[in-house]
């Protein structure tokens, strides 16, 4: 049983969550934490408490990460992440020294978008394209059943793809990215103004955060999804712009990429239809070669907030059984072939 179970820790700005998940995605046990400081040994810590409360009482193998920034080519180093302060952090190196088990360490959304490809939305797909709507836009690629990172680990970066050129600055320090059109961002800015603005729909939203225990400039995009779910029609346009917005980014991956399916996920696909109704009409008008080539699907991810960690201890378990040293018995019965030129026979 140890051989099917791993921890997935998935590593945000805000929370980490972690579990002991199965080899069928099953999450057997899970731990919550608040994400300590921004400090880089603080975090390690907490990663070390998790991986040691979860295998008190479950036996695993492995330990799989996903965080939101670049991730190496190697699945080992954090080359720099815009929440935490890791800047080329040897994340898998010293989280295995300080656990005693093999570490993989992934991009969140690549190990969101795996975990969708073995047990969500995407199965049976073998050209997926994963976008995750929240704050910003990430994304992961699976092609022929295998992920893609690229030749320096860090593609799926989608949400700095240019849509408008000299539009909206972005973080990253151009215009016009993705993100600033498709993303929780923009609900999130417009909610902020009416919030400022004192309108009848800014104190909706505040009536809506201050019943969460939240103070008014907490006012975020999760805010306007429920007003526009509920029948607002303010917030319900907002919502079909970013759809808009979203089809047209869609309609741009397909031109290069050409998967069977796109997948999306993140707290802005809680709109649903408000939100993908929108995105598949703008993609459809979009999509270069329209009427003479077939169109993927465009549907909601599965797993919600557990795609995370499903998918990187899905990862790491997938990883350290090809990484596993062979049993003595059959290093022995290799070098004997080897020796007398006979292949070896496998006991069954």
């Amino acid at each position: 049983m140890a051989d099917k179970l791993a921890i997935g820790i998935d590593i945000g700005g805000t929370k980490i969550a972690a579990g002991v998940v199965d080899e069928d995605g099953l999450i057997l046990a899970r731990v919550r934490r608040d994400t300590p400081t921004t400090d880089a040994a603080e975090v390690l810590d907490a990663i070390t408490e998790i991986a040691t409360e979860l295998r008190a009482d479950h036996l695993v193998r492995s330990i799989g990460i996903g965080a939101a920034g670049f991730i190496d080519a190697s699945q080992s180093t954090v080359l720099f992440s815009p929440h935490l302060a890791w800047r080329n952090e040897p994340l898998r190196d010293r989280v295995s020294r300080r656990t005693g088990l093999p570490v993989l360490v992934d991009n969140d959304a690549n190990a969101s978008g795996w975990a969708e490809w073995r047990f969500g939305a995407a199965q049976n797909e073998p050209d997926v394209v994963a976008i995750t709507l929240g704050t910003g836009i990430g994304g992961a690629l699976v092609i022929d059943g295998q992920p893609y990172r690229g030749g320096h680990g860090i593609a799926g970066e989608f949400g700095h793809m240019q849509v408008e050129p000299d539009g909206r600055p972005c973080e990253c320090g151009n215009r016009g990215c993705w993100e600033q059109y498709a993303s929780g961002r923009v609900l999130s800015r417009r909610a902020a103004a009416e919030v400022g603005g004192g309108s009848p729909l800014g104190r909706r939203l505040v009536e809506l955060a201050v019943g969460e225990g939240l103070a008014p400039h907490q006012v975020d995009g999760t805010h306007v999804t429920r007003l526009a779910r509920a029948g607002d029609a303010t917030a319900r346009e907002w919502i079909a712009e970013v759809g808009q917005w979203l089809g047209v980014g869609i309609a741009n991956l397909a031109a290069a990429l050409d998967p069977g399916i796109f997948v999306i996920g993140g707290g802005v696909s809680d709109a649903d239809d408000l939100l993908l109704l929108p995105a598949r009409a703008a993609y459809s008008a979009a999509l270069t070669g329209r009427g003479y080539r077939a169109e993927a699907r465009v549907v909601k991810a599965h797993l919600g907030a557990d795609a995370g960690l499903v998918g990187a201890a899905d990862m790491a378990r997938i990883t350290a059984r090809r990484r596993r040293p062979a049993h003595p018995a059959a290093r022995a019965r290799v070098r004997a072939a080897a020796r007398s030129g006979r292949s070896p026979r496998r006991r069954r």
